[in-house]
């Protein structure tokens, strides 16, 4: 389908460049030479270490963010949840601008301003117009610096971080990926949830939360990132003013990244009041850098997902969905793939009835194993080219742009082109696939967390004993 711009009026000469209309993708433009035409990342350091990057597309609006190299995993045991505090106490007042200062600042710009902390990164980050991207950093460099962290406000957010927790704690899904952290990653960092333990949150300070600041938010161990309608040497002025200041430590870099063992356990959370059964099985995976991402990822993505709402279950090229459709083994499933600095989980999460844990952990297994010895080319293809296109799929705007800026910048020190990282996964075939499962499947030691009526969830030597072809 065609379509006809018209009245770009002020939009930029490089949004004009960049604008890729239906037609022109289809007819003048490979696949290829899509990824090829990315805009150009652009990065910059600062004399404090602190890292600019930016990608222009020329859009009329903009998303600009702090990538922090610090979350949940720089806690200790008694500090647990004060990342997560402190973000929550980012947007209650600086020196500045009280909280309704900084809320009517931002709705009046008609922009957007959020957070998110996960166990190795916080960020903070605003969707804005471009030409409010002075404004934006204004606002981020503000919160970042200058928050107030009043004793009444800690307080006040002490009973929202509270209810926050009863929140999470009826996502089930949430719940089940929490316990299967804290007994794979027993004992180590990565074991523990973001939010912390109820004894925490009521009794974190304002000390706690500015000596977290000053021992972690150091310029090195930050990215301002944007992508959008954003002028790469306009962003770093703004930086060197905003943020030039901050002192450089380059011995935090890697403070608090203690190794995290993985361990092969399980956790179980009988309830048989409830009506499905809700369970996690993953083996160790790589961390972001290993060379075996790739192929796991593309080995995810042959399990894929499935459920119940799905009218194609039995005509995907997911075995196991086609099983969960022909046999109603489960409500939903999802592969998944998780990585850190320096390990990850690798496995399935699924929902079923109470008498059907152990028929879905059978098909499971059988594709597991199937994985490790006689997958085919044409599946290995069929998933590349999905995983293709949930990767262009998930780069739709300006926000999860600047969020992958970010990320990768802290994990691999650099952006990684779209060119580089569709010969990675074209570099992959069935060989391939066949040696990372056996690498990271085969005779491992699985971690396995269950929520709800789960009775019928095997003995875990029986599962254990099912990971090679042996023993079934």
């Amino acid at each position: 389908m065609a379509f006809t711009v018209r009245n770009l009026g002020k939009l930029t000469k490089n949004f004009k460049k960049n604008l890729i209309l239906p037609s022109r993708l289809a007819n003048s433009q490979s696949y290829e030479q899509l990824i090829n035409s990315m805009p150009e990342t652009r990065v910059t350091t600062l004399s404090n270490g602190m890292r600019v990057a930016t990608e222009d597309y020329g859009f009329p609006t903009c998303t600009v963010g702090i990538w922090i190299d610090a979350g949940s995993r720089f806690e200790t045991e008694k500090t647990n949840g004060t990342a997560h505090f402190l973000e929550h106490m980012a947007f209650k007042g600086t020196k500045r601008r009280t909280q309704t200062d900084l809320e009517l600042e931002v709705e009046n710009m008609g922009a957007h301003l959020n957070a998110y902390t996960s166990r190795e990164q916080t960020v903070y980050y605003a969707k804005a117009f471009s030409k409010d991207l002075p404004k934006a950093v204004d606002i981020l460099s503000d919160i970042l610096q200058n928050s107030t962290l009043g004793e009444s406000e800690i307080e006040r957010e002490r009973g929202v971080i509270l209810r926050e927790m009863q929140e999470v704690e009826t996502n089930l899904q949430e719940v089940v990926f929490d316990h299967l952290h804290a007994t794979a990653f027993q004992g180590t960092p990565l074991g523990r949830t973001i939010l912390g333990p109820t004894e925490n949150i009521k009794s974190i300070t304002a000390k706690d939360l500015r000596d977290y600041i000053n021992t972690h938010y150091k310029p090195s161990r930050m990215v301002l990132a944007a992508a959008g309608g954003v002028d790469h040497d306009e962003l770093v002025k703004l930086a060197e003013q905003h943020f030039g200041s901050l002192r450089a430590d380059t011995n935090t870099q890697v403070q608090g990244l203690e190794p995290c063992r993985f361990t092969g356990s399980e956790i179980r959370v009988r309830d048989d009041d409830m009506r499905l059964a809700h369970v996690a099985i993953s083996v160790e995976g790589t961390s972001w850098s290993d060379a075996d991402t790739i192929p796991l990822m593309v080995a995810s993505t042959m399990l894929g997902s499935w459920d119940r709402s799905m009218g194609s279950g039995g005509n995907t090229g997911s075995r196991l969905a086609q099983d969960s459709a022909k046999f109603n083994l489960c409500h939903s499933f999802q592969a998944f793939n998780t990585c850190y600095a320096d390990t990850g989980l690798w496995g399935v999460y699924f929902v079923t009835d109470r008498l059907k844990i152990d028929d879905f952990m059978i098909s499971l297994h059988e594709e597991w194993m199937r994985l490790c010895t006689s997958v085919t080319e044409a599946e290995v293809n069929r998933a590349k080219n999905l995983l293709r296109t949930n990767i262009l799929l998930q780069l739709d705007g300006s926000t999860p742009i600047c969020e992958e800026i970010g990320r990768q910048l802290l994990v691999y020190n650099r952006r990684l082109p779209l060119a580089e990282l569709e010969e990675r996964i074209d570099a992959v075939n069935a060989n391939v696939i066949r040696k990372v499962a056996m690498k990271y499947i085969y005779d491992q030691c699985p971690a396995i967390s269950g929520v709800g009526p789960v009775e019928q969830l095997p003995d875990y030597n029986r599962t254990r004993g099912r990971m090679w072809l042996a023993r079934f």
